[in-house]
């Protein structure tokens, strides 16, 4: 029997409720009743629908009787929203194989909708699609080229032509539990969001059109149950394995969602309205220090020198090199991005791996493209691309070469702060790459996303896969003393913004997802952004960045997901808020950012003083450190240090993979020694009296007179920490970030258990 439910607050009011949808030409909810076959893959058998005047009395389904009751009530401090609850209750019979939910008809419908599930669907996937096995590459020679629309996987998406245009989901597969659109030619936006199910498990959550598209439906049910198939990488034919229901007298079962209808002249307008209440029906999260950032740190230096530094060669592998794709591969996944903070922060041994990782690079490691070669193998053999598939053996993807001009220039500049020589041989080699993007912006127009290794010719064009190029290019401007660099950056910007972002869109940026809407390649252009505010002090641009952070924080997992008990992350009391899913072909999250720490969303704060960005920090950085395995936290039988990719919400690898891990060594670490190097581990305004933690110890003001802001902290952890500490005041905060500016950061040292106050002027 389910649990019973709280009473009904407040009945439904239905002309009340008529009006608040009738601006999006909405119907009130209806209640739907559905049986299927499992064994026939969850096909249908039948669906009752009711509506809101029918629920007066018992329904009658097959052999149950059923009371249904909707409530409706106003939400305190949004005006735009409306709380719903339903409740089933089956007083007698029973009814085999079923689900309950809700309906809510829209009547003023169009494609130009643009869909969102967020994490799942943007512009409700409706691309070109293909059926290609993982790691899918483009295979069909009409779609080559440098000037082919978006072309994404197999993955739920509504109808890009006609026939039947449906998405559904469970709401585990979502950041947050959610569905919506904008519809451009009203001007209006709308949100579903509930919670990530009840007694039953997940819900689903679902959107269906008409035949002609004038017409759908969003839908909410329990327990989740897809009709046929479910997604599994790369196939959205998978049979459905989705369990439904046999009810039974006595069984009652509560939906509580929560309606937003807002004005939203501008696809922006929508964007912004998701990051205010994306929040709204979580129970707030309560993050656990597990392991400070130090100890992070040390244990994967450790790691690095032990299992990835090739003493031969002399070069960091991305991985434990049973392949070329875990042997040698140039930015993305790690390659010449962990140099960077295990130079910053690790001993002398580690000093001399790095510098012996720039003489392997350089120049050897460049393509006769001028770009970077792709991967590589055993130190000696460069590969263009993908070799696993001859036609792409040399297609470069073209976020590598961006990633890497990016974190090196970085890294030239940390050396030379500390007194360091950078070698000619990395200087000009690095230039040759960035004038190779200069060559490709002024032959094509664009960076494309996979170029060829030998040439330098775009090979599979569009995309935001080049997201970090303008970034990387203004960073080389300034370094080179060239101009010709920033003008390309800004050219190359101002295609992104008008083509992409302004459509609420980014794709591109890892490799094997053809160009399914992705969080690497939306990030990256935050980063691009705000580098080139700071290049240019042109607040447009600090704008855009902004833009792009909420729309970025579609991809952020909002609530702590309830992990199944007995799984390795429900043993661990692993907290989901802040992990990032990757994109909408890979449905997994991960810790932190491939392959950033946050850096621009720190920068964003600091500018504006939108708390916003801070706070979407802080859920990202303070949650990595609790998926390190560690000696003194092991995680499932993952190799201490080994830090696996995969946060795992949903059943994308079958539902027998949710809360748990895999022996992997993956990028996550790259990430997580990134934050620990640039985001402050307590970060302190001393006029605004806000201290905020982001390492693992707690912090709270002690003191706040006139003159000084004290701040107390303590680490709970079984281990020390040694926290870098960055306080200003908020005028200060206006200025922007020296390079590297924690390189002479003070460090408070706690050891376990210990606490102390900490005092700042505030002038």
């Amino acid at each position: 029997m389910t649990a019973p439910v709280a009473p009904l607050s407040r009945p439904l009011k239905s002309q009340a409720v008529k009006a608040w949808l009738a601006p999006l030409a909405a119907r009130l909810p209806h209640i739907v009743f559905t049986r299927y076959d499992h064994e026939r893959c969850n096909a249908v058998e039948q669906r009752r629908t009711f509506d809101a005047s029918q629920l007066a009395g018992t329904l009658a389904v097959d052999d149950s009787a059923w009371q249904v009751g909707l409530a409706v009530r106003p939400v305190a401090g949004r005006p735009d929203a409306l709380d719903f609850q339903a409740v089933f209750r089956c007083r007698r019979g029973r009814l085999d194989q079923a689900s309950v939910g809700i309906e809510i008809p829209f009547d003023r419908w169009s494609a130009d909708h643009y869909v969102l599930l967020p994490a799942a669907a943007y512009n409700g996937n409706r691309f070109l699609a293909r059926k290609i096995p993982y790691s899918p590459k483009l295979y069909f020679v009409q779609d080559i080229g440098p000037d082919r629309p978006i072309i994404i996987t197999d993955v739920p998406r509504l109808n890009l032509g006609p026939g039947v245009s449906r998405i559904q989901e469970r709401s585990g597969s979502l950041s947050v539990p959610a569905i919506g659109f904008h519809d451009a030619a009203a001007g209006r936006g709308f949100l579903l969001l509930t919670t990530q199910g009840n007694a039953l498990g997940d819900h689903g959550l679902g959107i269906e059109e008409t035949r002609d598209r004038d017409r759908a439906v969003i839908s909410l049910t329990s327990p989740v149950v897809r009709e046929l198939h479910s997604y599994r990488i790369c196939d959205n034919e998978h049979p459905s394995l989705d369990r439904p229901r046999d009810f039974r007298a006595g069984d009652e079962v509560a939906l509580t969602f929560r309606l937003y209808s807002f004005p939203a002249p501008k696809l922006q307008d929508f964007f912004d309205r998701f990051a205010a209440v994306r929040k709204d029906l979580a129970p707030p999260s309560a993050p656990r220090p597990v392991l400070p950032y130090s100890a992070c740190f040390e244990l994967l230096e450790k790691k690095f020198n032990r299992d990835n530094f090739v003493p031969g060669p002399g070069y960091y592998s991305v991985g434990p090199r049973q392949n070329f794709l875990q042997d040698w591969q140039i930015g993305w996944t790690g390659g010449m991005i962990t140099t960077y903070p295990l130079w910053f922060a690790g001993g002398q041994q580690t000093r001399r791996n790095v510098e012996r990782n720039f003489d392997w690079l350089f120049p050897n490691g460049i393509a006769p493209s001028g770009f970077f070669w792709d991967a590589g193998a055993r130190g000696t053999e460069w590969i263009g691309g993908d070799i696993r598939k001859p036609h792409t053996g040399n297609w470069h993807l073209i976020r590598k070469s961006a990633d890497a001009v990016f974190y090196l220039l970085r890294q030239f500049r940390m050396m030379e702060q500390a007194g360091q020589r950078v070698k000619p041989a990395w200087r000009n080699g690095l230039r040759r790459v960035c004038n190779a993007f200069l060559k490709l912006w002024h032959t094509h127009g664009q960076f494309g996303q996979f170029v060829h290794s030998l040439d330098g010719s775009v090979c599979v064009g569009g995309s935001t896969s080049g997201a970090l190029a303008p970034a990387a290019l203004a960073l080389a401007a300034e370094y080179y003393d060239d101009d010709r660099y920033l003008e390309v950056a800004l050219a190359a910007a101002e295609k992104y913004y008008a083509e992409f972002t302004r459509r609420g869109l980014s794709c591109g940026g890892p490799g094997d997802a053809l160009q399914n809407p992705d969080s690497e390649s939306w990030y990256s252009l935050i980063e691009t952004y705000v580098t080139l505010f700071e290049a240019t002090g042109r607040k447009k641009w600090l704008t855009r960045a902004g833009e792009t952070a909420r729309q970025f924080a579609t991809w952020v997992v909002a609530y702590d997901f309830q992990f199944p008990p007995r799984s390795t992350f429900g043993r661990a009391r692993i907290r989901a808020t802040g992990s990032v899913y990757a994109n909408t072909q890979n449905k997994h999250s991960a810790p932190g950012l491939c392959t950033f720490s946050g850096l621009g969303l720190f920068k964003l704060f600091r500018a504006t003083g939108d708390r916003f960005h801070l706070d979407l920090l802080r859920d990202i950085a303070f949650g990595l450190p609790q998926y390190l395995p560690h000696p003194r936290r092991p995680l499932g039988q993952a190799q201490p240090g080994w830090m696996c990719e995969r946060v795992n919400l949903t059943d994308w690898e079958g539902p027998e993979r949710i809360g748990e891990t895999l022996r992997m060594t993956t990028w996550a670490e790259t990430s997580l020694l990134l934050t620990t190097i640039e985001i402050p581990g307590l970060y302190v305004q001393t006029d605004r009296a806000l201290a905020v933690a982001f390492d693992h110890i707690t912090a709270e003001i002690a003191g706040d007179d006139q003159e000084t802001l004290s701040v107390r902290i303590s680490n709970p952890t079984p281990e020390p920490a040694r926290v870098r500490i960055w306080a200003e005041t908020s005028r200060a905060a206006r200025q922007a970030l020296a390079d590297n500016y924690l390189l002479d950061a003070p460090v408070e040292t706690l050891r376990p258990g210990e606490a102390k106050t900490l005092t700042f002027a505030k002038s």
